[in-house]
């Protein structure tokens, strides 16, 4: 039997009405976010926490839901956000709990890997996770250290090309993509 198969949690439902079938990925939340589920069960769409971060990086997402725009800026993980959720959608349970395991991620869009010299991320970044090594008769490459990459996106914006992702720490190499 052939056809086409879609799973149905995956896409969006006004893609779906629109005839969109591509995967969509599901929004970045807050720092502290319970799981999506029950994120979406909680969260009232009272935009407090949006009000809250002083860096302006969470907006209003599809659905009106938090979500970050690390386009914006970076997170400080200042915790503001999570002391205005009145639902308790977003929990911080002790002082040094993960936010979220997001991680950077260098593609091969990164002008580095097509030999044009650009530090622009590894000076963004306040950890010293993205640092460069020297290459003899080349331009320096960039190396993550994801042990020490707390996610929160410093690295995003100020890249000019858009080369770096941030994903889930599981899936992040700590070279450029090939």
């Amino acid at each position: 039997m052939s056809g086409t198969f879609v799973e149905s949690a995956s896409i969006s439902r006004r893609g779906f009405l629109r005839g969109r079938t591509r995967r969509v990925e599901p929004a970045q939340r807050p720092p502290w976010a319970l799981d999506e589920a029950t994120f979406i069960d909680r969260c009232t769409r009272c935009d407090a926490c949006v009000a809250a971060c002083p860096t302006a990086i969470l907006v209003r997402a599809d659905g009106g839901y938090p979500a970050v725009d690390f386009s914006r800026g970076e997170c400080t993980f200042c915790a503001e956000c999570v002391s205005r959720c009145a639902p308790r959608a977003l929990q911080r349970t002790a002082a040094g709990e993960e936010a979220w395991p997001l991680r950077a991620r260098i593609g091969t869009a990164c002008l580095a890997a097509q030999g044009v010299e650009c530090r622009v991320c590894g000076e963004a970044c306040p950890t010293a996770a993205i640092r460069f090594r020297p290459r003899l008769g080349g331009v320096a490459q960039p190396v993550l250290d994801a042990g020490a990459c707390n996610g929160c996106g410093a690295c995003f914006a100020p890249c000019p090309t858009r080369a770096i992702a941030l994903q889930a720490a599981d899936v992040v190499p700590t070279e450029i993509e090939q």
